[in-house]
């Protein structure tokens, strides 16, 4: 019987209402971590962790918009208090506005950039403590195809994941004499609330989701958990030379073009 490969772990996700992020808690659930569900929308996060105890796993509801200080604060400490320890953060939450930049207004824009990279920052301000306290600890930081590349009409989003792979490697130099690793993993077009809603709001849904999926070389979205697998990878002790580093999952579209 092989061991759990975050057994013993305290695992706090945020985002983890929908998507990736849900995938991801109920993966690193049932891989023995203890989990921290974090989002905005309370019945979606409520549904995650029931969806966890069914599955005979440990998890609790934690409330949070990630872009405000006294939120990452509390979920940080809700953490610590109950579980005793953090050892994985996953700052997974997520925005995209589609629009071009200047029918962008300055709250849209901070917004995003709440969501997609200040979140980060104080997550792991907030964290870090208590990972040097440990001697150890994983931070995963969700990037995207769009860190690497431009995307249309998504000028913030994509400035914003730009800033999610720098911020990573940047960290993983700092923190290495903690043994904090630091990863991004960078997702491309899976198949989640967030994308379909983006499709459906298209002129043409159909004709939308068949261009989408011409782009990529597998011809077809990715499925959240073949990014939670990524991420339980970059987790796991078999990723533990692994630091600055952006895991892309993305069917092939960053390798190049494709007819």
């Amino acid at each position: 019987e092989s061991v759990a490969a975050l057994s013993g772990q305290v695992a706090l996700i945020t985002g983890a209402g929908s998507g990736v992020g849900r995938a991801t808690a109920a993966l690193f659930a049932k891989e023995g971590a203890k989990i921290v569900v974090v989002d905005l929308d309370q019945a979606a996060g409520e549904k995650t962790v029931a969806q966890i105890h069914i599955d005979g796993g440990t998890a609790l509801f934690q409330q949070a918009d990630v872009a405000k200080s006294a939120d990452a604060q509390r979920m940080i400490q809700r953490t610590i208090d109950t579980y005793g320890r953090l050892d994985i953060l996953h700052n997974n939450a997520g925005v995209v506005a589609v629009k071009f930049l200047e029918d962008m207004s300055e709250e849209e824009w901070d917004w995003l950039m709440g969501v997609n990279l200040k979140a980060i920052f104080l997550a792991i301000k907030y964290a870090v403590p208590h990972m040097k306290a440990l001697g150890s600890g994983c931070i995963i930081n969700t990037g995207s195809t769009s860190s690497f590349e431009g995307q249309y009409m998504t000028p913030a989003y994509c400035a914003s994941k730009g800033g999610v792979v720098q911020l990573s490697k940047t960290l993983a130099l700092d923190y290495a004499q903690y043994k904090i690793r630091v990863n991004a993993v960078c997702p491309g077009t899976v198949d989640t609330p967030l994308v379909r809603h983006h499709l459906e709001n298209s002129t043409d849904p159909v004709r939308a989701e068949a261009i989408e999926k011409q782009l990529i070389p597998l011809k077809r979205f990715l499925q959240p958990e073949e990014i939670a697998h990524a991420a339980l990878y970059l987790a796991s002790d078999q990723a533990s030379g692994v630091t600055g580093s952006a895991l892309v999952i993305d069917g092939g579209t960053l390798a190049g073009y494709v007819d």
